[in-house]
């Protein structure tokens, strides 16, 4: 890694507030450009339209998919935007390049009945890890967060008594999302019967820093251990729900908060609404879940129509 590669990483996280995952992604992708260029015998500031789509052909050839070409392209444009900002290069040559169109490819999401048929069959689970997991299926539903964002949700976020919850999105962007009476009372009974139960196991096994003090997590949520939660720790505990509830719906993190966004579009409310719930910061990212609904009543039409199939 070059010292403007590195600037640039340590401007995503200390002055963007970018998660570590999206950091990571940037650095990929800025390393791929720097192989090719040191293979190309090119120098960072002697990049033109002919250098970067000798790179894209190089990358489809290679069975990259255009869907990553286009992301790394962004990647790679949103860096010389910097290095430009910071006068390590005179102009920007990704401003000039269009990325390659890829199909739109619409989210899964379950209909409300799948979602309950989940959350009563891990309610009926008998061990100890039960309520905690019916805590993360039920935030990610009720409250549509993503995964980075229910994995650093702090105790002190959590209102059970508003049924409030605050996080924090992309560049640290804070937003309130609320839940229903249900979703208070399994996180109520998290925090009375289970979170207890592994902050002692964390206790008797604890982490310390370099200087010897115990390091405390205040995470809403723990892993089995009762320290943090991690992403891989999440899709880890989703995967074992499917295995002990026997539902399996291919679960993940984004499919629970995909299916919150489609219900409340189905049942009527306002496009604005769900992206200040959602997080997002276009509208147009929101206006995917208009296409979700659309097809999906368009599937229940078919199946149900007594004529469909023959028209």
């Amino acid at each position: 890694m070059n010292k403007y590669e590195a600037d640039f990483l340590n401007h995503l996280q200390n002055e963007r507030n970018y998660s570590p995952t999206t950091i990571d992604s940037y650095r990929r992708d800025i390393d791929k450009f720097f192989v090719f260029l040191a293979k190309e015998d090119c120098f960072m500031d002697d990049v033109d339209l002919i250098v970067i789509r000798n790179f894209l052909t190089e990358e489809i050839n290679n069975g990259i998919s255009k869907r990553s070409c286009k992301r790394r392209l962004s990647s790679l444009h949103h860096f010389y935007g910097y290095l430009v900002q910071n006068s390590y290069v005179k102009i920007n040559p990704f401003n000039y390049i269009s990325s390659p169109k890829t199909e739109k490819k619409l989210p899964h999401v379950l209909y409300r009945e799948e979602v309950e048929a989940l959350l009563k069959a891990n309610r009926q689970r008998k061990d100890d890890l039960m309520i905690r997991d019916q805590a993360i299926l039920e935030i990610l539903y009720y409250c549509g967060v993503r995964a980075s964002e229910l994995i650093n949700v702090k105790l002190i976020d959590i209102n059970v008594r508003n049924r409030s919850l605050r996080v924090f999105g992309k560049g640290r962007k804070e937003r309130i999302v609320p839940f229903t009476s249900d979703c208070a009372n399994t996180i109520s009974q998290y925090l009375k019967e289970s979170r207890p139960v592994l902050k002692l196991k964390y206790d008797e096994h604890p982490d310390f820093d370099k200087n010897g003090k115990k390091k405390e997590y205040n995470n809403l949520i723990l892993n089995n251990n009762g320290k943090a939660l991690t992403l891989r720790g999440l899709e880890y505990i989703l995967d074992k729900i499917e295995e002990k509830t026997g539902e399996y719906v291919d679960l993940h993190p984004h499919l629970l908060r995909h299916s919150f966004a489609t219900q409340l579009l189905s049942n009527g409310a306002d496009l604005r609404v769900i992206q200040e719930l959602l997080g997002h910061s276009s509208i147009n990212t929101t206006q995917i879940y208009t296409h979700v609904s659309e097809e999906k009543v368009k599937k229940e039409y078919l199946s149900a129509h007594p004529r469909a199939k023959k028209d």
